[in-house]
């Protein structure tokens, strides 16, 4: 029996890099939570927030350097409706996707979940850089522009 599709086109993420960012789970170095962060990149990295949301991340550099970004939020594809409304926020991200840590540490290069570039063009214009949310305690790290967003 062949399993349901579901597919979106990411419009919001989230970076998280390095060493010094105070945002990152990563700062407090090489952890057991944090280990996939300082692997290859390609790999899932999913969390829990509040105790009830999970967190969809893509480790994205080099081994030994920390480096994920958050999708936060996707306009669902492959729908009867046309006028699919976005989804916006990690939690809600997650669990369109049917997202949580049974995929922490997958290898996102295999065929449970599928990332393609469509060859869609977008113009720099059309992306917003603003503040990440939710990470007050980051000092000065909490207004860096790191959160990006497709201006639909």
């Amino acid at each position: 029996m062949a399993k349901k599709q579901i597919a979106g086109q990411i419009i919001e993420t989230e970076a998280y890099c390095g060493f010094r960012d105070k945002a990152s789970h990563a700062i407090h170095g090489l952890t057991p939570r944090t280990k996939l962060m300082f692997g290859l990149s390609g790999y899932a990295y999913v969390y829990l927030i509040y105790g009830m949301y999970y967190c969809f991340n893509i480790v994205t550099e080099k081994k030994n350097y920390p480096a994920a970004v958050l999708i936060r939020g996707v306009i669902p594809c492959l729908t009867k409706n046309k006028t699919s409304q976005a989804i916006i926020g990690p939690g809600r991200t997650c669990r369109y996707f049917k997202i949580d840590r049974k995929i922490n540490g997958l290898d996102l290069t295999g065929r449970q979940i599928w990332l393609e570039d469509r060859g869609i063009k977008i113009n720099k214009k059309d992306i917003l850089a603003k503040p990440r949310v939710g990470v007050d305690y980051a000092g000065s790290w909490k207004n860096k522009p790191y959160r990006f967003i497709f201006k639909k």
